[in-house]
């Protein structure tokens, strides 16, 4: 049992869009992993609260004062209106000097521009799709080879990725990259296609950071006119098409070399971005030579029971509870200093 002078607040994003709202479902979504999380801390022993904040910095840093917590566990995603709050969240713990779960400020930063991210990989030698960047939605020219995938360069959990979003010709992709760049108001990323598997690889510290099965996402095969793609309707929306046409295999089968490829990329992503406690590395693995190209590094999935990181864990063989624990032990620890230990062995007793 955790010391009842251990004081953990699990702050998030207050839910502000209504529930006609498109994006309705991807931002609620968080009240799972709060009422979860604080259920396992306070059945721990955890002195708990829960601090939920919208675009008012101040009242952050007031719910903070208030709480004056030993550890946060950040559960802010940043508020739908602005996503780039989850940035700044994190940056406030820091600056008020607060020990945090999930990756720091810096790594936030750096993912959450995808084509800055991807330019870090190349120069990491970490093999990425090609793509080329569109900063004021007009496209001349198209470098790559079609079919190609257009996307917003700093949103997640699919926003903004459907099934137009594959393009086969030049026509398509000028008309799709002046959609996106209207509707998101941010440079568009324009990637060329990979046909083939997709995959995610989530890695977690606990301590020691473990890289977890890969989970394949399986795409019908007997479907028309239909691009194999995680789009949002396929992640969120329980009534559409895509979404009940999609499924996961959350042990994926993969040949010795390709899964140490794999991982290797995984693992030098997650350094190279400066991740902290768990993030997901998302890959396609082209069709004809098993070639992985890293699309995109997420830090701090949702880990919700049930949601995909929580399955993840399932498949290590690591109960959903202990996690959660070693996240706050992580946080803890970090507070006391580099070398600390003490918590590690209580989150895993």
């Amino acid at each position: 049992m955790a010391e009842p002078s251990e004081k953990i607040t699990v702050l998030y994003n207050a839910p502000v869009l209504s529930e006609d709202h498109p994006d309705y479902i991807s931002e609620v979504e968080v009240i799972d992993n709060v009422e979860a999380v604080l259920d396992i801390l306070t059945k721990a022993g955890y002195q708990t609260s829960c601090l939920a904040v919208g675009n008012d910095a101040q009242s952050l840093i007031d719910g903070l004062r208030t709480h004056a917590p030993d550890a946060v566990v950040n559960l802010f995603e940043g508020t739908a209106d602005n996503n780039a709050n989850e940035l700044y969240a994190a940056g406030i713990l820091e600056w008020l000097g607060l020990s945090y779960t999930g990756c720091p400020f810096h790594t936030l930063v750096l993912a959450r521009s995808k084509h800055q991210a991807k330019r870090l990989f190349m120069a990491e030698g970490i093999t990425t799709a090609p793509f080329f960047v569109v900063e004021d939605g007009i496209v001349p020219d198209c470098p790559l080879t079609f079919p190609c995938i257009v996307k917003p360069t700093q949103q997640d959990a699919s926003v903004g990725v459907e099934q137009q979003s594959v393009v086969t010709n030049l026509d398509e992709l000028r008309a799709r990259v002046r959609f996106v760049y209207e509707q998101f108001a941010q440079p568009v990323l324009v990637e060329e296609f990979i046909l083939g598997r997709e995959l995610t690889v989530a890695l977690v510290e606990m301590p020691d950071l473990r890289i977890l099965p890969g989970t394949e996402v399986l795409f019908p095969t007997d479907k028309q006119d239909y691009w194999p793609i995680l789009t949002y309707s396929a992640k969120w929306d329980k009534h559409s098409i895509e979404f009940n046409a999609t499924d996961y295999h959350f042990k994926a089968e993969l040949a010795p070399d390709l899964l140490a490829n794999i991982e290797d990329s995984a693992r030098r992503a997650f350094r190279l971005l400066g991740c902290r406690d768990y993030a997901r590395v998302d890959f396609r693995i082209r069709k004809g030579d098993d070639r992985p190209f890293v699309l995109e590094l997420n830090p701090n999935p949702d880990f919700a029971p049930e949601r995909a990181l929580a399955n993840n864990l399932w498949a290590a063989g690591i109960e959903h509870e202990v996690f959660v624990r070693q996240l706050v032990a992580n946080a803890l620890n970090r507070r006391l200093g580099p070398t600390a230990n003490r918590y590690q062995i209580r989150a895993a007793s």
